[in-house]
């Protein structure tokens, strides 16, 4: 006889591993329920799955630099100077090849936001008209 402090008894724990096996044998979800499932991710969804964000990098869009600066820096960073911004990056553990693309900018360059700084650190310009 067991005498510990299991939560579940060791019927309840066979019939857990009778539940998992199939999920452990194929390695995707054998529900036929799809309620169940966790839902897909959507086409303009960032790329959570591919590591960091890292400018220049392999799916580094204008978009998903902007969106991981966004996320990290924050509405009341700007504006300032690549200086500023890097300490702030710093602080907030961001992926160092993002810090390493901020340092490569122009130390006396001011960005008043943060399509200003993506634009900047990736090289490209937003197909948005000014004016």
């Amino acid at each position: 006889m067991q005498r510990g402090s299991d939560r579940m008894s060791v019927h309840r724990d066979n019939e857990r591993k009778h539940e998992l096996q199939g999920l452990l044998r194929s390695g995707h979800p054998t529900r036929t329920e799809e309620w169940h499932d966790p839902e897909p991710a959507a086409d303009d969804d960032p790329q959570v799955w591919g590591g960091p964000v890292a400018p220049g990098g392999l799916g580094s869009s204008l978009e998903t630099v902007r969106l991981e600066l966004a996320r990290i820096l924050g509405r009341g960073s700007f504006p300032a100077g690549p200086h500023e911004l890097i300490g702030v990056l710093r602080r907030n553990n961001a992926p160092d090849p993002l810090v390493d693309a901020l340092e490569r900018l122009p130390r006396k360059a001011h960005y008043g936001n943060v399509q200003e700084l993506a634009e900047a650190v990736t090289g490209t310009q937003s197909t948005r008209t000014k004016g």
